[in-house]
């Protein structure tokens, strides 16, 4: 994913340690498409990817972070968030990308559903070495 100036100030980072953490992370994300001027179907579109990566960092990486924050693109405003764990990676990231695909009980529509909802999409992970989820949505 691009680099893209970050308006440090709107930065907020979260702990997932528990699910009320994943709701806390949500509700930043909410706040944080609300200020770059998402709208409304743009901000819902964020959340839900948020939510999905959040619930992922907590059930599979064991916990982690969630780092929002606002950025921009010469007129174009966005937010970027990374969720960062250091559970066991994902050994295919080609398999957990397919729809349909889940390593636990879920429906396999986490990480794909996500990728989807958003406009840019980074996935980074090892076995062994945890992963991160980079998301960006643009307000239109």
């Amino acid at each position: 994913m691009k680099e893209y100036p970050a308006d440090e100030a709107s930065r907020e980072e979260v702990a997932i340690r528990s699910s009320g953490d994943v709701v806390k992370a949500r509700q930043t994300v909410r706040v944080l498409a609300q200020q770059a001027g998402l709208s409304l179907v743009n901000q819902t579109k964020l959340v839900t990817a948020a939510s999905e990566l959040g619930r992922n960092t907590l059930i599979y990486g064991g916990g982690g972070t969630a780092d929002a924050v606002i950025v921009r693109d010469m007129a174009r405003v966005g937010v970027r968030v990374s969720f960062s764990d250091t559970g066991p990676g994902i050994p295919d990231i080609e398999q957990a990308l397919t729809d349909g695909w889940t390593s636990g009980s879920g429906m396999g529509l986490g990480l794909s559903g996500a990728r989807r909802l958003v406009d840019e999409f980074e996935l980074d992970s090892a076995p062994g070495a945890g992963t991160t989820v980079t998301v960006l949505k643009w307000a239109r």
